[in-house]
């Protein structure tokens, strides 16, 4: 009887103690402070350049590319793929001292507001969050789904476009220059030129 009794006693001590941990363990993980996570930071050949107004800095997007970013609130995350000033030309047939002034400046400010909901994400995306030799998609503020990849030089290609200038920042927004203009079929087909127009 002594034997049963002292089997049971110390059955009863090692529920005891596996308790007692159980509840230290808890408690220790209960009262640790979270850890603060580092910020992400881009790793690669190309560095963030930050932009500001009546610098230097401002050449690269253009006009019609500021007149985006300036759409955006500058504290919310977004990435813009900014066409560059020849591409508007080129493509939308926009010319910064002739679209922007008298009645055009209208007609511009609609085109220009259409193209961003085409290229404009809402998120961070720099060159480095884009790995080689892989595709990412990510829908536009409109709805537009992008493909995005990355060059051989590191130089991001969305949906056929490729990038000039990659991780241009300003305050929350992440802007690349774009050799050409992300846009939809539609959209593309009323922009484009009538032959007439052409000829002259």
């Amino acid at each position: 009887m002594k034997r049963g009794k002292f089997l049971r006693n110390s059955i009863g001590y090692v529920w005891v103690l596996v308790l007692v941990c159980c509840l230290f363990v808890i408690l220790i993980s209960t009262l640790r402070l979270p850890q603060e996570q580092l910020e992400r930071r881009p790793i690669g050949l190309y560095r963030t350049t930050k932009i500001r107004k009546g610098s230097e800095n401002e050449n690269p997007i253009g006009k019609f590319g500021l007149m985006m970013i300036e759409m955006l609130p500058e504290d919310l995350a977004f990435t813009v793929f900014v066409p560059s000033e020849r591409a508007f030309e080129r493509d939308l047939r926009l010319r910064a001292n002739q679209s922007l002034v008298g009645e055009k400046m209208n007609d511009s400010y609609a085109v220009v507001s259409r193209v961003l909901g085409f290229s404009a994400v809402p998120r961070t995306l720099v060159s480095g969050d884009v790995p080689f030799g892989k595709e990412v998609l990510y829908d536009s503020i409109s709805g537009f789904v992008l493909y995005i990849s990355k060059d051989v030089d590191g130089m991001l290609v969305v949906n056929r476009v490729r990038s000039q200038r990659v991780d241009i920042r300003r305050k929350e927004i992440v802007v690349h220059v774009m050799d050409g203009v992300v846009m939809d079929a539609e959209f593309e087909e009323s922009v484009r030129p009538d032959n007439d127009e052409e000829d002259e």
